[in-house]
């Protein structure tokens, strides 16, 4: 049978996550579809279709799928659900609203975080902060599943003939509304998509000395800004920028981390960067234990310097 692909987009586009999905859903053989349910989103549609490896685009468009409320995406997955026996969604706040109810509405266990597809019954999980990989066989006849998309190289975005078919949108659910959103404007890029993160911990002391000390090194990296959760509870940084199991799962090519002890919660979320560097003046940090380079020294002086060295 096929396998589906719950994409997350915002009505125009893709979002980036959607690509590492759809190179998972590839893992597990078969066909692999692609879902948009939206409302005027012909554009993320279209960008579905490109994608390589991709067969058939379904296309669900309706007001009561405009704000992508869990429920009525829910419903959209269920109604299609019968004909696939994978259903993958990013591991992302989109994904973890929606898969665990699509899994209970089929009676299934959900599969969660999955970082590596062994075979199309078997896949490996992380548990306990990531210290250890569970892997986990399932006999469900459609299996639900999310995707930690730090585990999956991107699919190409581009190259791809996959067929777009409209499928019958399903009504609203009324169980929910939206009510309003307050959406942050990005001046550097999102967090999950950066390729240098720096991020800083609560060593900094307070937001002014934060933003006087990383915003600098982030300019002259063209990268994105990250905490710890530490710095994100004491008021330093937003929360939307805090990495670690609560907060966001990267894998950047270069993540510098200033300031930041290195507790089990915050490694889970950044050990997979391809490259660390880790800067504190506590030489027992257990940051350095991942650290591809350690500098022990305080980060008052050393990163100003390297600043000035870039």
């Amino acid at each position: 049978m096929s396998v589906l692909v719950i994409a997350e987009h915002d009505h125009g586009t893709l979002k980036g996550a959607t690509l590492n999905t759809v190179n998972a859903a590839a893992q597990c053989g078969g066909d692999v579809h692609v879902l948009i349910a939206g409302h005027n989103a012909g554009g993320a549609a279209q960008a579905a279709a490109q994608i390589a490896g991709v067969a058939k685009v379904l296309h669900a468009d309706a007001a009561s799928l405009a704000e992508q409320l869990a429920e009525n995406v829910a419903a959209q997955v269920i109604a299609i659900a019968k004909n696939y026996s994978h259903l993958l969604f990013p591991a992302t706040a989109h994904g973890k609203n929606v898969a665990p109810r699509v899994a209970a509405l089929l009676d299934v266990a959900q599969i969660s975080d999955a970082m590596k597809i062994v075979s199309a019954d078997t896949f490996e999980r992380p548990i306990y902060a990531g210290n250890a990989i569970a892997t986990v066989q399932s006999s469900d006849a459609i299996k639900v599943i999310t995707v930690r998309t730090t585990g999956f190289d991107p699919a190409v975005a581009e190259g791809g003939s996959g067929a777009i078919e409209k499928i019958e949108a399903v009504a609203d659910s009324g169980s929910s509304s939206f009510v309003g959103a307050e959406i942050a404007k990005l001046d550097r890029p999102e967090l999950t998509a950066a390729k240098i993160i720096v991020s800083g911990g609560r060593a900094l002391g307070s937001s002014d000395k934060f933003n006087e000390v990383l915003t600098p090194l982030a300019d002259k990296l063209g990268a994105a800004l990250g905490a710890s959760r530490a710095a994100v509870d004491a008021g330093y940084a937003p929360n939307d920028w805090q990495v670690g199991q609560t907060g966001k799962i990267v894998a950047p090519q270069l993540y510098i981390a200033a300031g930041i002890s290195g507790a089990i919660q915050h490694l889970a979320g950044m050990k997979d960067s391809k490259v660390i560097v880790a800067i504190n003046k506590d030489a027992e940090a257990p940051i350095f234990s991942v650290a591809d380079y350690g500098l022990e020294a305080d980060l008052f002086t050393a990163v100003p310097e390297l600043v000035k060295a870039l």
